[in-house]
């Protein structure tokens, strides 16, 4: 077991690989996994500055789609619900809260504990896709990039010193 773990972290070095292992870092992480993506995106951009935007974009791209899947799995869910119940759920102050604001409460999407969840809510309640996709690639790249220029101001080194 310790030999596929090695080189499962021997795969996704960040110096090896980069940028393609901040998207798959960054998908991953918008799933309902607990992994953080933000500790990549900083290491990649402290080994190589030069990367930052493209590391910002391509976490971006990668955390959005992991959104997006995170949606369907909720739209599938809801699916599956109600074949199995024949009765409307109970609406939950979320439910009420992303009824009124509809595919705009996926700004939101970028929060921790709540951000990925909140993205398969949306899909669990039909809101309009291309409009929550949207939303939430507006979310994700403010945090990247607010979060990013935060970590490099706190540890100059580098970049920015």
């Amino acid at each position: 077991m310790e030999a596929w773990i090695e080189s499962l972290l021997s795969l996704l070095a960040l110096p090896q690989f980069g940028l393609s292992t901040v998207f798959v870092v960054a998908f991953i992480s918008a799933t309902l996994l607990p992994v953080g993506s933000e500790p990549a995106v900083f290491g990649l951009i402290k080994l190589n500055p030069e990367l930052f935007w493209p590391a910002v974009l391509v976490a971006t791209a990668g955390n959005t789609l992991g959104g997006i899947v995170t949606y369907w799995m909720g739209y599938g869910t809801e699916r599956a619900y109600e074949k199995l119940a024949h009765h409307a759920p109970r609406e939950a102050r979320l439910i009420a809260w992303l009824r009124q604001f509809g595919a705009k409460a996926c700004l939101m999407s970028w929060l921790p504990l709540v951000g990925d969840p909140l993205c398969g809510v949306a899909g669990w309640m039909r809101l309009p896709f291309w409009p929550c996709v949207l939303y939430m690639t507006i979310g994700k790249f403010g945090r990247y990039l607010v979060m990013t220029v935060v970590l490099l101001w706190m540890w100059p080194g580098q970049y920015g010193g």
